[in-house]
């Protein structure tokens, strides 16, 4: 995604965006990158808020499926601070299990993520050399395992087709869902207004 390498003709609409890379650069100089906390030093109440990134292919799903991760997930509910998940990021919290109900702690929640259509349009334009590459459950879609954990598939909202990317000046072309202290988005294209949204949601906290 950053480089582009091996996306082909279909580099322009798949690779990382400049701004992105360039963030994702300035983001590899910090100490934090580059010595991050391990899963297990990772405390809900030294936290003001839990912001789950995404990805696809494979590896991800050490992250998604991680039972530390899930706990973590669980505890920042509990305690009723801001998590925001993006694209795959959303399935950390639909597979984190609260104890106490035996479900989802996002059961109730209305919510998006990656679009079923989206992320097989991806895969069926670049099978015939990325292989699955953009299929993590090469047997079911990020939608479908997200329609699993909540209560009523009405709380799953798409949105507006996802046709452009937002930013600064398009803010009108992203699209978010927040119901109470939980915020999720689809894909890359709606980061901008995802981000804006997460960061008024920690300004209203500490206010």
């Amino acid at each position: 995604m950053l480089t582009g390498k091996k996306l082909g003709l279909l580099k322009p609409l798949l690779q990382a965006r400049e701004d992105a890379v360039k963030a994702y650069k300035e983001m590899q100089k910090t100490q934090s990158f580059s010595q991050p906390l391990k899963y297990h030093e990772v405390c809900a109440d030294e936290f003001d808020a839990l912001l789950l990134p995404g990805g696809h292919d494979k590896g991800i799903k050490e992250y998604l499926e991680s039972a530390l991760l899930q706990k973590l997930v669980v505890d920042f509910f509990s305690f009723n601070k801001p998590v925001a998940a993006i694209c795959h990021g959303v399935l950390l919290p639909a597979k984190s299990i609260d104890p106490a109900t035996g479900k989802s702690v996002v059961n109730n929640f209305k919510i998006t993520c990656l679009l079923k259509s989206q992320e097989l349009s991806a895969y069926y334009l670049t099978r015939f050399w990325l292989k699955d590459y953009y299929l993590t459950y090469p047997q079911t879609t990020t939608q479908d395992e997200l329609l699993k954990a909540i209560e009523n598939p009405e709380q799953f909202i798409k949105g507006p087709l996802p046709l452009s990317r937002d930013d600064l000046t398009h803010l009108h072309r992203g699209f978010f869902v927040r119901d109470r202290n939980f915020l999720t988005a689809r894909w890359p294209g709606d980061l901008y207004s995802f981000s804006l949204e997460f960061i008024n949601m920690l300004k209203n906290r500490s206010s």
